[in-house]
């Protein structure tokens, strides 16, 4: 014979075992599953206490995971369950970076003191692992090792400063959602759920128009990458470049050099091809979708519902970093896309990560200069 307990347990790991498999589609308009969300949503320690004190609810376990179970259980049996967990989470819903003590105004201000975007090592590995590979395994001469250092510690900067201007931008910009009336966050930062619009459990991603992709149609619309066509047209008038360089230092430095002597002209086709790349994607999102859930690092893979905010710069695309901080742009476009938000906004997006098939909710903003 099992209980009622029983049946909450295995209600409470039925969600449980979805969300730890990436079964994230799952839970989508579905009140048991949006309700297992939210109490994960609510449940670190000082919330929890000050959540079951407002609401006077009583837990007799001790440990914070069987709270979260006998908390599921307690709200499972009322209808009013949603309701206050979501007045509760709106009152909270800045509390994620007033609690860290952020000034927001000094935050925006010395986000602007970041000159230039080159990241340490290679942007696709981990610092640690880009060292091993080039300096701990290659150079068995301890003097020449130390003859490295000042480039080691260059990499080592460049990394650290780019790391922390795209968390702090990120950071601004998840804000503005979080501070809209509509928005419902996750205060107890649930993975693969920064918050709810309209009891859709949605995860932000703040991103750049991925090069890769910018790549893959500049090669289907001109014949050739980027790079190679620059060097074809370069060549012609006698301007070359480091081969050594990285593909973008190069892009760089042949568009620099290019302006040097005012000849953009030559870059013109470039730029026009860019620019309907994304004026196609802004009118087509869902091939992006799919392709930025499909090319997902594997360490960092989810399944979850997702808002992508896209940034591009469409007269520079190599600029485009500093679209991150450009708050007083950003800022009107998110309030009017949540103002806009609509049962018929996301869409579902089938894709292939490990040949297994998954899907999710999905939407991209643009935010295009």
């Amino acid at each position: 014979m099992h209980s009622i307990e029983s049946d909450v347990m295995n209600e409470f790991e039925k969600w449980d075992i979805e969300f730890r498999s990436q079964n994230l589609s799952a839970f989508n308009n579905n009140h048991n599953g949006l309700l297992w969300l939210k109490v994960r949503a609510l449940c670190r320690g000082k919330q929890l206490k000050l959540f079951v004190r407002e609401n006077n609810i009583h837990l007799c376990c001790t440990k914070i995971a069987d709270q979260n179970i006998e908390l599921f259980e307690a709200l499972s049996k009322r209808k009013d369950a949603m309701a206050i967990i979501d007045r509760f989470l709106q009152c909270l819903n800045n509390e994620w970076y007033n609690t860290l003590g952020v000034d927001i105004d000094r935050l925006k201000a010395d986000l602007y003191k970041i000159h230039y975007y080159v990241w340490g090592g290679d942007q696709n590995n981990s610092l640690d692992r880009y060292f091993v590979n080039h300096y701990v395994k290659i150079i068995s001469n301890f003097t020449e090792l130390q003859s490295r250092q000042t480039e080691i510690g260059v990499n080592a900067w460049n990394y650290v400063q780019n790391s922390w201007y795209n968390n702090w931008t990120s950071f601004v910009i998840e804000s503005f959602f979080k501070q809209n009336p509509r928005v419902i966050s996750a205060v107890g930062e649930i993975k693969s759920v920064d918050f709810f619009i309209d009891n859709y459990p949605l995860d932000l991603k703040v991103t750049f128009f991925p090069n890769q992709f910018m790549e893959q149609k500049i090669k289907l619309a001109l014949g050739k990458s980027s790079l190679s066509w620059l060097k074809e047209k370069c060549k012609v008038i006698g301007i070359t470049c480091d081969k050594g360089f990285s593909t973008q230092q190069q892009i760089y430095t042949l568009m620099e050099k290019l302006r040097e002597i005012e000849r953009l002209d030559i870059m013109l086709p470039l730029e026009n091809t860019r620019r309907e790349i994304i004026e196609e994607s802004q009118n087509n999102p869902m091939e992006l979708m799919k392709w930025l859930y499909e090319n997902q690092g594997e360490m960092r893979f989810g399944a979850e519902n997702r808002i992508y905010l896209v940034l591009a710069d469409s007269k520079d695309f190599t600029q485009s970093w500093k679209m991150k901080r450009a708050f007083a742009l950003i800022e009107p476009k998110v309030n009017e896309y949540l103002e806009a938000f609509s049962t018929k906004t996301l869409k579902t997006v089938e894709f292939e990560f490990k040949k297994k098939r998954y899907n999710a909710l999905s939407d991209i903003l643009y935010i295009v200069r």
